[in-house]
């Protein structure tokens, strides 16, 4: 896709509706295989923006992976730096630095896609877990990936 349209896939009314779901679970302690609660200050707005995500660990480190393209969680978090992370009443703040297309993006993107792959394969235009490098290093510029660093103890 080009950079004058990054690529973006959005969620329809069922995405929506499910992705509501999630959210609700896990602000209420229910995480579903991991998954957690995002905030993230909007970039126009000002106000916290939730969203459920699935926080990913690899060799050690912990990321955020937009399987739907540059959403607008991840415009927000390249605004803010960071947000926190929820699931019931445990909120962790951290920070965010998002990775370059190479390499380790790669390990990371594949990592990902072997844990979550069942969930998010339909927005990765045909690339998976057991495509080639290559394959997965021309999709990485359409899926951002941060690096997060919880700070300190757990905000309540």
């Amino acid at each position: 896709m080009s950079q004058a349209q990054p690529y973006y896939f959005r969620a329809g009314t069922i995405g929506t509706r499910f992705n509501s779901i999630v959210g609700w679970l896990a602000r209420h302690g229910f995480s579903l295989m991991g998954t957690a609660e995002m905030s993230v200050r909007g970039r126009k707005s000002g106000k916290m923006q939730r969203v459920p995500v699935n926080p990913h660990v690899h060799d050690g480190e912990q990321y955020l992976v937009s399987a739907r393209g540059h959403s607008q969680w991840v415009r927000n978090m390249r605004a803010a730096g960071g947000g926190e992370l929820r699931v019931g009443r445990r909120t962790r703040a951290f920070t965010a630095v998002e990775i370059a297309d190479d390499a380790q993006k790669v390990r990371v993107v594949r990592a990902y896609l072997k844990r979550w792959g069942w969930e998010v394969n339909q927005y990765f235009q045909g690339v998976t877990a057991t495509s080639t490098d290559a394959e997965l290093l021309a999709a990485c510029p359409d899926h951002p990936v941060f690096r997060i660093t919880v700070e300190g103890r757990d905000a309540r």
